[in-house]
C-alpha cells in the first residue's frame, strides 16, 4: 500500500526508507570513529534502531522504557515516565554508552532520560546520543542523526499501521489471503 503524499506537516516513510535511514545512522556513527561499550535504546521507538545498531556493532542491546506520547493516539506529549530498571543481559550501564531513539522531537524526553542515566549510573564515563530524525524545535541536539527536519513535521513510521489495526481486522486480512 502506497503512503499518502508528504506535506509540510506530515511525512510518511516506507519500510525500505526507514531501514535505509537506520543504516545511514549506523554508518555515520562508525565513520565518526567513536567506539562505545554499550547501547541503550528507548522503548518503544528506539527498539528497531537499537536492534540494528546492536547487530552491526556486535554489542548487546539494553532497553530502557520511557513514555510521554500517550495522549491523542500518540500525538500529544504528556507526563514523562521512566522505568526504574534497564533490561540488559548483564551488569549495569558503564563506560562509553550510546543512547538511541527513533527521533528527538521536543527534546524533553531525551534530555531528561540522558540526565537520569548520568545521575543514576555514575559508571557511565561518556554518553552520546543517536536518532534517525532530529526536529529543529528540539531543545537538545543529538550527537548523531540521519535526517534533520527544519519544518518539524509529524513523522509517520511504517509500523504505525499496527497502532490502529485490531486483531480481528488482522485475522480477516489473513483469512482473505492478503
Amino acid at each position: 500500500m502506497a503512503n499518502p503524499p508528504n506535506t509540510a506537516r506530515d511525512v510518511w516513510y516506507s519500510w525500505d526508507e526507514y531501514n535505509r535511514l537506520i543504516e545511514d545512522l549506523a554508518v555515520k556513527i562508525h565513520d565518526s570513529g567513536w567506539v562505545f561499550d554499550q547501547i541503550i535504546c528507548l522503548a518503544r521507538g528506539g527498539m528497531r534502531v537499537g536492534d540494528v545498531l546492536s547487530r552491526l556493532n556486535r554489542i548487546p542491546l539494553a532497553i530502557l522504557s520511557a513514555s510521554s506520547y500517550r495522549e491523542n493516539a500518540g500525538r500529544e506529549q504528556g507526563q514523562l515516565d521512566i522505568a526504574p530498571y534497564i533490561s540488559m543481559a548483564y551488569g549495569s550501564p558503564s563506560g562509553r554508552v550510546l543512547l538511541v531513539d527513533d527521533m528527538v522531537d521536543t527534546g524533553l524526553t531525551f534530555g531528561k532520560v540522558r540526565g537520569h542515566l548520568l545521575s543514576s549510573y555514575p559508571a557511565i564515563k561518556e554518553l552520546r546520543t543517536a536518532v534517525v530524525w532530529w526536529k529543529a524545535h528540539s531543545v537538545v541536539s543529538p550527537d548523531y542523526h540521519s535526517v534533520y527536519l527544519e519544518d518539524n513535521p509529524w513523522i509517520h513510521q511504517p509500523f504505525e499501521a499496527y497502532d490502529t489495526l485490531t486483531l480481528d481486522e488482522l485475522k480477516k486480512t489473513h483469512q482473505n489471503g492478503a
